[in-house]
């Protein structure tokens, strides 16, 4: 199932049933798990992993070098899940030995048209990027994470999970889980209530976080006094505690 025309190193580890497109180039230490197609005109180089049944679109570009001018040739990796879908021109670039040493994404996860993972990024599970999306280094996404067409996260900031980045954000802080955000600067909007519904969060559970936001972000409360109250909140809502979780946790500060 490998095209005449593609360049397949040797080397490189192709599970049962992928299929390689042609003029594809695949180096030598890639690995692609079984059922995964690879269509034409694709790079994928380096120290990659990738899982199975994953759906790479022609032009994409995974496992290349990381754009960082402290990079010196090491062997850092790209980890690449199970059942994602890499639309044209996406480039996925593996880690830095200052960083994590890989770039990882979860399983699940659809990146559109020139969508761009820099290095040292970790990235959930069912993770949507609309076309031209992109982030800096060590940006870390949580799960269900949608962000919108050229919106764009900051080096080093975090993402909580269900949290929703409208299309043309610029994220320079960290996003608390289930937030919407939209704007340059980015600000807070609301809950992402209706990606929580198709999740299957309950009424309930949703009165709670909208309950969670206002303390957070309509009550014009110091930030410790905020977390004192939502540590109430929590003690009986189980699904506020990820937020609590998520600000002790904070390195860049919050979006507020």
């Amino acid at each position: 199932m490998i095209d005449p025309r593609a360049v397949v190193a040797p080397q490189a580890q192709l599970g049962e049933g992928v299929s390689v497109g042609p003029f594809t180039v695949i180096g030598p230490d890639v690995v692609i798990g079984a059922r995964t197609r690879v269509g034409p005109h694709v790079v994928i180089e380096g120290h990659t992993r990738i899982g199975a049944d994953n759906d790479i679109f022609q032009f994409a570009s995974l496992g290349a070098a990381p754009q960082d001018k402290k990079y010196k040739g090491e062997p850092t990796q790209l980890l690449i899940g199970d059942r994602n879908v890499f639309r044209e021109f996406c480039t996925m670039n593996r880690g830095t030995a200052q960083g994590h040493g890989h770039t990882s994404i979860g399983s699940d996860c659809l990146f559109m048209a020139y969508t761009h993972v820099a290095h040292d990024c970790r990235i959930g599970d069912k993770v949507i990027l609309a076309n031209c999306a992109t982030m800096g280094g060590h940006v870390q996404i949580g799960d269900w994470v949608q962000m919108g067409g050229l919106s764009a996260i900051h080096q080093n900031c975090k993402v909580g999970a269900h949290a929703f980045v409208a299309g043309g954000a610029v994220l320079t802080r960290d996003l608390p889980p289930y937030v919407m955000i939209a704007g340059n600067p980015a600000e807070p909007v609301a809950i992402n209530s209706e990606g929580l519904k198709r999740r299957g969060f309950t009424t309930e559970q949703i009165r709670n976080l909208r309950m969670a936001y206002r303390i957070l972000y309509r009550s014009d409360l110091k930030l410790a006094d905020a977390v004192v109250q939502l540590t109430s909140l929590a003690r009986e809502n189980a699904e506020v505690q990820p937020l609590l979780d998520f600000i002790e946790a904070s390195t860049r500060s919050l979006v507020r």
